[in-house]
Parts: structure tokens; C-alpha cells; sequence
């Protein structure tokens, strides 16, 4: 194990904030516009199928272009430029959702800010494993997605506000575009005070991607075929009357609270006990199937709680299981592969139970708690050796 001097614990420390500070803007625009966007394709006549379908398309798109972009970034090693430029597509298109006439250009519109969020996170993760070697992949992973998730409150609370006024989907991503703004600011200062390290040191080759990695894919990809969309929940709370609409977003943006603050828990709990920690988080997330299409007006609450809880689980968690056992030279391919498999399964996933919704919600139930159980086994089973290819690596 390398040791750190204290400055430069705190210079990566400084560096995790800065970058925070971008996803918390960032998170701000895209999941503001994230937490609306169930009713606001029901508004505009789509069905429940084609709802899954459409969160599900816009994941699988970016998925595989994330194993691309992860593949440039390790060859062009032009991480801030990948970066910079993800950041810019994502932030644009939310605001036009405002402007959608007809749930096809929404679909339109949803699917281009899902590939501006592909580009820029395998290199903008790259960045971050970097800082993360250094203050512990789980603590620095887990305080970003921290920071993340509390621009992912703020942004549905705006977008609460302007449907609570106007009682309309569409004029409340007009609102996002001051965060979109704020995240470049941020990545400014982000740049700045990791300038010197910008593109992160040549790391020990390694040629090939290790074995147990490709079965740790495996293992969170049966996690993404089985985790439920948000969207998909909100729609059927609107449908059934379950809740107001104007609570749709304040919902999310609870969540995305707990999502900060079980992120920061699983974090710390990773440095400490491993992989197997997430499995935790994924039998308290699959609690959120039942509950959230069985259990009535108050599983609702229940439902969102146990979500976002598994959500937090797994963004402390998953790269950071990567970061411990590629080195950096393949960490962007790394994660581009990971994501790419990832979200093609929950694309799968997705319209699996946008299907299954409209024929039986029992059955939706029953596949999504399977297929969580299944990934919660897999990653039980890969701490031993996920632990020793790390002492190998």
C-alpha cells in the first residue's frame, strides 16, 4: 500500500470537493428534469410500455457509448476535454425539454442528455479514482456521490415549486438552466485545483482487463436488470392517485437525500468490509418493488426511502470495487465496459417491467426482487476474490 503525505491527502480532498461542486449543479438541471419526466410523457400520451421503454433506451444508448468514450479516454488520455464536453450535452438538452411538443421529441430530448452523461463519466471517473487512491476509494466515492445527490434534491425542489405554481410539467425545466450554467463555473474551479494533475500519472501496464472483473459486471448487471426506474414509480403513483402530483418531485428530491447520506455510510463501510457491504443496500432497494406497486398510498413513502437507499449503496460502492483492481491505465476502458453492460441490463430491465406493469404487477414484483437477490449472492461471493486480485494487482 502507497503512503500520502498529509498535503497530499488534502490536495485530493480539495480536488473530490471541487469536482462535487460540479455534480452538484449538474445533478441540479438532470435530475430535476429526472423526477418529472414519468408524468410529463404521460401528459404527453405516452403509455406505461413505452414510458420503460424510453427510460430504458435512454440508459442502453448510453451505456454503450460509455464503452467507447471509456476506450478514448484511456487512449487519448484527454480526460478534462471528454469531460468538459459531456458536461456541455447533458446541460443544453434539459432545459428543451421545456419546449417538447409531443412525447416522441421528449424521448428525443431524454436520450441526448443520457449520452452526454456516457461521455464524460468513464474520464470524469478516471479523475476521480485518481484523488480516491488517495483518501480511500470508498470515503472519496462515497463523499462525491454525497455532493452529487444534494444537487439531486435541490433540482426536483425547483421543479416542485414551478408545478406547484403553474400546475404544468413542461415550464419547470425552464428553472434548470441557472444550475446548467453554475456546473461550468464549477468545473473551472474543479480544473484549478487539480491543474498540476490533470491528466493523472502512466500507471503500471496492465494489458488485459482482470477475470474477476468481468464477473463483477456480471454481478451488477443482474443488480440493473432487477432495480426499478423512478420514473416507472412515479408513474404509477400518478396514475393510481396515489399522491399529488406536485409531491412527485419533492419525492425525488427526499430520495436523493437519502441517496447522499447512504452513500457517505456505504462509502465508509466499503474502505472497511469490501464488496460485500452493497449487498446490504440491494435487500433494502428491492424492498422498494413491493412496496411501491403493492402497498397503497403509504407505500409510497416507504417505497422511495427504500430505493434511494440502494441507490446510495451502489454509487459508493461499484466503482469503487473497480478502482481497487484495474490500474489506472485501464481504469477508462474499465469503467466505460462496466457502465456499458450496465446499462444495457437496465434497459432490459426497464422494459421488462414497463410490460410487465400492464399485464401484472405481481409478476414485475417477483422478477425485480429475483433478479436483485441473485446480484446480492454474486457480490457476497466476489469479496474473496475481488481481495486478492487487489493484492496482486
Amino acid at each position: 500500500m502507497p503512503t500520502f503525505t498529509q498535503e497530499e491527502r488534502k490536495s485530493a480532498f480539495r480536488f473530490i470537493v471541487a469536482l462535487g461542486f460540479v455534480s452538484l449543479f449538474a445533478d441540479m438541471t438532470y435530475e430535476g428534469a429526472h423526477s418529472v419526466i414519468g408524468p410529463l410523457l404521460k401528459d404527453l400520451g405516452a403509455s406505461a410500455t413505452e414510458v420503460g421503454i424510453i427510460a430504458g433506451l435512454g440508459e442502453m444508448i448510453a451505456a454503450s457509448l460509455r464503452y467507447f468514450s471509456g476506450k478514448l479516454a484511456d487512449r487519448t488520455r484527454a480526460y478534462w476535454t471528454i469531460t468538459t464536453l459531456g458536461y456541455f450535452l447533458n446541460l443544453v438538452v434539459v432545459p428543451g425539454l421545456a419546449f417538447a411538443g409531443s412525447w416522441e421529441a421528449a424521448a428525443l430530448l431524454v436520450v441526448a442528455e443520457r449520452t452526454g452523461k456516457s461521455l464524460r463519466g468513464p474520464a470524469r471517473d478516471v479523475l476521480l479514482s485518481e484523488a480516491t487512491e488517495v483518501v480511500g476509494h470508498g470515503s472519496g466515492f462515497g463523499l462525491h456521490a454525497a455532493m452529487d445527490q444534494t444537487g439531486a434534491v435541490l433540482g426536483p425542489v425547483f421543479v416542485a415549486i414551478s408545478v406547484a405554481r403553474t400546475h404544468r410539467f413542461g415550464p419547470a425545466f425552464l428553472w434548470l438552466a441557472l444550475p446548467a450554467a453554475g456546473a461550468f463555473v464549477s468545473l473551472l474551479f474543479a480544473r484549478a485545483a487539480r491543474s498540476k494533475h490533470a491528466t493523472p500519472p502512466p500507471a503500471p501496464a496492465q494489458k488485459n482487463l482482470p477475470q474477476v472483473f468481468w464477473i463483477y459486471v456480471a454481478a451488477a448487471g443482474l443488480l440493473a436488470l432487477g432495480f426499478v426506474d423512478f420514473p416507472l414509480l412515479a408513474y404509477h403513483f400518478q396514475k393510481n392517485s396515489l399522491t399529488k402530483p406536485e409531491v412527485i418531485p419533492l419525492l425525488y428530491a427526499g430520495a436523493m437525500g437519502v441517496n447522499g447520506i447512504t452513500a457517505l455510510v456505504f462509502g465508509r463501510l466499503f474502505d472497511r468490509y469490501g464488496i460485500q457491504i452493497i449487498a446490504v443496500g440491494i435487500v433494502v432497494s428491492l424492498l422498494a418493488l413491493p412496496f411501491g406497486f403493492l402497498g397503497g398510498s403509504t407505500g409510497v413513502y416507504v417505497s422511495v426511502a427504500c430505493w434511494a437507499t440502494g441507490l446510495g449503496a451502489q454509487d459508493a460502492t461499484l466503482r469503487s470495487g473497480i478502482s481497487q483492481v484495474v490500474s489506472m491505465n485501464k481504469r477508462g476502458t474499465a469503467f466505460g465496459a462496466f457502465n456499458a453492460a450496465y446499462g444495457v441490463l437496465w434497459f432490459v430491465g426497464s422494459v421488462i417491467m414497463g410490460v410487465l406493469y400492464d399485464f401484472s404487477l405481481v409478476t414485475l414484483v417477483a422478477f425485480g426482487m429475483v433478479a436483485q437477490l441473485a446480484a446480492a449472492v454474486f457480490f457476497v461471493w466476489l469479496r474473496k476474490p475481488l481481495a486478492e486480485e487487489k493484492t496482486t494487482a
